[in-house]
């Protein structure tokens, strides 16, 4: 089912998942032109056996993403490009408005294994946070990006654990991240347009949400580059510290 806003139907309060009393998770999948690798991904998340419900959010495609996800998952097609922040929010005001008490974000590339997202849903019974991001640096297991990414993602990290207090993070650029309720709540309402992961963590670091990490592997992209390479890098990097520093003012104001 493809539909252009997030009316997508839902199985709601009366789906196997809830009668047995457990959680409901929804899987947001924000994609842009990724019609070679979704199919796959939506393929591997099958076979984890687990009873997610996912939802792809197709950001605006020139490809035939929306028609190949349509295949195995509904999906949201949004009838411009927005960027990964606009995608990701879709996903989550739907997961606020259908009542789901997780939503995890994973990639439409490839890059992220469904089978980690255990590690999220385990981190979480174990500590008490709003938010789990999977971490490529607690074990440095797996694919963890290039050596002038993997600074920057250091540098962001750093920054964000001395300007907030009460979190510890390694790797604020993850995409993969699970979101309860709270945090679900908290960003339907406003998410960052501009470099939304490390700065949602800040947002959130600054509302006092928690944040914890679990140790994830993950995997070279499988089709496609990144938007985000060689001197894009420093430049990201350095208006990343910028906004962070910002939203570290605004708390005082």
């Amino acid at each position: 089912m493809i539909t252009t806003d997030l009316d997508v139907a839902d199985p709601g309060p009366g789906s196997a998942a809830a009668q047995a009393g457990q959680p409901r998770i929804l899987l947001i999948i924000p994609c842009y032109n990724e019609e070679a690798s979704i199919g796959d991904v939506l393929t591997q998340i099958a076979r984890t056996g687990r009873r997610y419900h996912t939802l792809v959010v197709d950001d605006g495609s020139t490809d035939a993403t929306a028609a190949v996800a349509s295949e195995r998952s509904p999906v949201a097609r949004l009838p411009q490009n927005l960027g990964i922040g606009g995608a990701v929010q879709a996903g989550i005001k739907y997961a606020a408005r259908n009542a789901y008490d997780f939503c995890i974000q994973i990639d439409g590339d490839g890059q992220h294994d469904p089978r980690e997202i255990d590690a999220l849903l385990d981190a979480y019974q174990r500590q008490s946070a709003n938010i789990i991001i999977g971490s490529r640096f607690i074990d440095n297991a797996g694919f963890r990006s290039t050596r002038l990414r993997r600074l920057g993602s250091r540098l962001i990290g750093l920054t964000l654990n001395n300007l907030f207090a009460g979190s510890r993070i390694t790797d604020p650029t993850s995409g993969m991240r699970l979101l309860d309720r709270h945090a679900i709540a908290f960003f339907a309402r406003r998410y960052p347009v501009d470099f939304p992961e490390p700065i949602s963590l800040a947002w959130a670091m600054r509302a006092g949400l928690r944040i914890s990490e679990a140790p994830v592997e993950m995997r070279a992209r499988e089709t496609g580059v990144s938007s985000i390479d060689g001197l894009k890098t420093v430049n990201y990097m350095i208006r990343v510290l910028g906004y962070i520093l910002l939203a570290r003012l605004a708390r005082q104001s």
